[in-house]
């Protein structure tokens, strides 16, 4: 009987006191599904500085299914990731965190999903309705939570859970994709991706669960390295829809211009009322009018004319990057039906 094979790849950076008791907990599971789907575990040693290495290689020893691919130097995970892409072997591609903070269950919601469905993407979403998270620190998962709905607000594709690892691609359409990033961006860059290739995206939910790291008093993330991902996110989300920004920001200008334009209407058509007609030319009069209101107030007329020249700036600009982003995504459009997949195994 035909069982697709899965590719499990997962980074691993200084996790000497947790790879062998997650890695057990990995195989138990999967081992468990034998039946339904071929595996091979990719664990990709990201120049770790501690016995991470080894205890991979050990692992890779006592069982056929584990394959360990060595990073000299730490190279980040968007590097660790896109060497798994470029060795899984499989059909379809799972992409997991070795701290257990997702569960080894969802491993199999993810294969079931991405293979009833034929989606290109399938991705593990605490933050949709139906999933949860626990025990993750105050400051990371609010951070966390309002970066993904910047991007999710940014984005034409409403996506709930953009920064999450924990996915499942079909191998041939993440293995054509153009992958520039080498930090966490990479998560956001691949959807961003997606999106303009209209590849078809589907979130299920998930459990993020920290009880595991919580136990072992690991640090999983520095304070660093969350202001790092807060801002990736926000710049994950500015280039989204760059132009949307610009032209929100000098409408909203223009509005305001607006305002203090019908303002100063309405206050000069006041004074022109009031001016004794002395002289039947309309354009003899209005000028007095205007005159006598920028006399009173010269800085509504400063402040609205540099309003105005600001606003028009930026919707310039929205235009112009409107025009960019299409030509960016017709010649990634073509760029990724000409890409070859690569030969080097370590693409960093």
């Amino acid at each position: 009987m035909y069982k697709p094979t899965i590719s499990l790849i997962i980074p691993a950076y200084n996790e000497e006191s947790i790879i062998e008791h997650c890695m057990g907990e990995i195989l138990r599971y999967v081992t468990s599904l034998k039946d339904k789907y071929d595996w091979e575990i990719l664990l990709i040693n990201d120049g770790s500085k501690d016995k991470t290495g080894e205890l991979a290689d050990k692992l890779a020893k006592e069982s056929d299914i584990i394959r360990v691919i060595h990073h000299p130097i730490n190279k980040n995970l968007g590097c660790a990731m896109r060497t798994g892409f470029a060795n899984a072997k499989g059909e379809y591609i799972i992409t997991y965190d070795l701290d257990l903070s997702y569960s080894p269950d969802h491993i199999g919601s993810l294969a079931d999903t991405i293979i009833s469905t034929q989606a290109d993407l399938v991705l593990a979403s605490p933050y949709m309705k139906g999933g949860k998270v626990t025990d993750v620190p105050f400051l990371r998962i609010i951070m966390s939570k309002w970066a993904n709905r910047f991007m999710n607000f940014a984005s034409k594709k409403k996506v709930f859970t953009y920064s999450g690892m924990v996915r499942a691609y079909r191998s041939d359409f993440i293995k054509n994709l153009n992958l520039k990033s080498t930090n966490y961006s990479i998560n956001a860059e691949i959807i961003f991706k997606a999106q303009i290739l209209r590849a078809r995206i589907v979130e299920i939910p998930a459990h993020l669960d920290w009880s595991f790291q919580n136990k072992i008093k690991k640090s999983r993330i520095s304070g660093i390295r969350i202001k790092d991902g807060i801002l990736d996110g926000l710049m994950s989300g500015f280039i989204f829809r760059p132009y949307y920004f610009f032209l929100l920001f000098g409408g909203v200008l223009f509005l305001l211009f607006l305002y203090m334009f019908v303002w100063m209407g309405i206050n000069i058509s006041e004074k022109y009322a009031t001016i004794v007609k002395n002289t039947n030319y309309f354009d003899d009069r209005f000028s007095i009018a205007v005159a006598a209101v920028f006399q009173d107030r010269p800085h509504a007329f400063l402040i609205a004319g540099i309003v105005l020249i600001i606003s028009i700036v930026f919707l310039g600009i929205g235009l112009l990057s409107l025009q960019n982003k299409r030509y960016f995504d017709e010649l990634f459009h073509i760029n990724s039906t000409i890409l070859k997949n690569s030969k080097n195994k370590d693409v960093c």
